[in-house]
């Protein structure tokens, strides 16, 4: 018991806690990009197939590795000197953030959905930039024997500002125009400026890896001698901020089946995601029906899934708790399948909504622990962004046809494909466990604990 009380304690670190509010800063775009937003285009009566090709909004989740080696090493004039390399970039991004979503409330999607797609599209762009660093950062600030710790508490914050934020938004929606609703949700950006502006700047020591590829760095200019210095220095730095940390990557073992798995992982939760709202709706829930029980119920499960996914990975470890975690987020698919037999029973809904609230706080959980063991100290950014696109190509370019195939098929047949579609990944899965042991995997850079 004693052991258990100890461990709880790295919860009332500072730093773990503040991870709690930026988790929800990361997690609030992606509540605004989802059911608010799929309502708000229902109401305005905009097609299935439409709503379905608003997922490609979310494109720059899938390409964010293109722009953070700039985050990773650029420093930002007035921001950096202000308040240093990571929070310096995180502030920036969360203002860009705040005034998009604000800008998107102000469309009018019935009327001209591409305006309204245009600042979604730059709500993403500026949630992705602010991942980027908020990633590195959680990474960056935390000792070794806390990052597990910070993994949780981001999810949970994550979570609490997806869903939250969603409900929230759907409620009010029955109450006020969707222009006051997106400003309010605008607003709350402010809970992760606040977060960043408390906390310190991250400090962290050159590894012996990384000063040998600053050695190498070094060794590019002096066989560039030849070009006029500006270029060669530009060269220098796109060797040092682009080429490495992706050659250090591919340096890991079956680093090619790494990038697979994550495309596939979670693809069936990504297809079921972009289209659960329409199908409340169009089967008889009003958005306050599904806001309630998404609060009373969803919060209830983000809190269980979050313990669970960490009580999964303690026992089974990364890869193992990984696989635990997959199959019971695909067979959480099927109960959609009772509710389109169900109808609108509130009953139902509140079962449907807890369990997959609950399982995809276990398979999220798991998913941020292995791509950040995955992540060398000295690329932080750069990396974890590059692990994390190829998870929202999957979610935003592969789920985009999801609208398409629903209005084709019945509602129950929808939900058995998107069970079908998680099998590829967990198949995937169990071959990488025989095929490279969790024992022989690279084990993770050691991050070094910020000042």
């Amino acid at each position: 018991m004693r052991s258990w009380l100890q461990s709880a304690q790295v919860y009332r670190d500072r730093r773990v806690l503040s991870l709690l509010f930026l988790g929800f800063s990361s997690g609030l775009p992606f509540g605004v990009l989802a059911d608010p937003l799929s309502a708000w285009l229902v109401d305005e009566g905009v097609s299935k197939t439409t709503i379905g090709l608003f997922a490609l909004v979310s494109l720059p989740y899938a390409i964010k590795f293109l722009w953070s080696p700039l985050m990773d090493k650029l420093a930002l004039p007035l921001f950096t000197p202000l308040f240093g390399r990571r929070r310096g970039w995180v502030l920036f991004t969360q203002l860009f953030l705040l005034a998009s979503i604000f800008a998107m409330g102000l469309t009018q999607p019935g009327i001209d959905p591409w305006w309204t797609a245009v600042f979604a599209l730059a709500v993403a762009f500026s949630s992705a930039s602010q991942d980027i660093v908020v990633d590195a950062y959680r990474i960056e600030i935390l000792s070794e024997d806390k990052l597990a710790a910070g993994a949780a508490t981001a999810v949970f914050g994550w979570r609490l500002g997806q869903v939250g934020t969603a409900a929230a938004g759907l409620i009010f929606a029955d109450m006020f125009p969707w222009q006051s609703v997106f400003i309010a949700m605008a607003a709350l950006v402010g809970v992760g400026i606040v977060a960043i502006l408390i906390n310190p700047e991250p400090d962290v020591a050159m590894t012996p890896e990384a000063e040998q590829r600053e050695q190498a760095v070094e060794e590019f200019l002096e066989r560039k001698q030849h070009l006029p210095p500006r270029l060669a220095e530009a060269m220098a730095w796109l060797y040092g901020a682009v080429v490495c940390p992706f050659a250090d990557f591919m340096t890991r073992r079956g680093w090619v089946s790494i990038v697979l798995f994550i495309l596939l992982y979670k693809y069936g939760d990504a297809i079921l995601g972009v289209m659960k709202t329409p199908f409340f709706l169009e089967i008889g829930f009003t958005k306050t029906e599904i806001a309630a029980v998404a609060k009373v119920f969803g919060f209830n499960a983000i809190i269980a899934g979050g313990i669970l996914g960490g009580v999964v990975l303690a026992r089974f470890g990364i890869l193992r708790g990984l696989l635990v975690c997959g199959v019971l987020m695909a067979a959480s698919n099927l109960v959609f399948v009772a509710q389109a037999w169900a109808g609108p029973d509130v009953r139902m809904l509140a079962v449907t909504i807890a369990v997959e609230n609950i399982t995809t706080g276990m398979g999220t959980t798991a998913f941020v622990a292995y791509l950040s063991s995955l992540c060398h100290v000295a690329y932080t950014a750069t990396q974890y962004a590059l692990l994390t696109s190829f998870m929202a190509f999957s979610r935003t370019i592969m789920s985009s046809g999801s609208g398409w195939l629903a209005d084709r098929v019945d509602w129950v047949t929808f939900f058995i494909l998107t069970t079908v579609a998680a099998l590829p990944g967990l198949i995937l899965l169990v071959w990488m466990i025989k095929r490279f042991p969790p024992e022989e995997q690279n084990p993770p850079a050691e991050p070094r604990a910020s000042a």
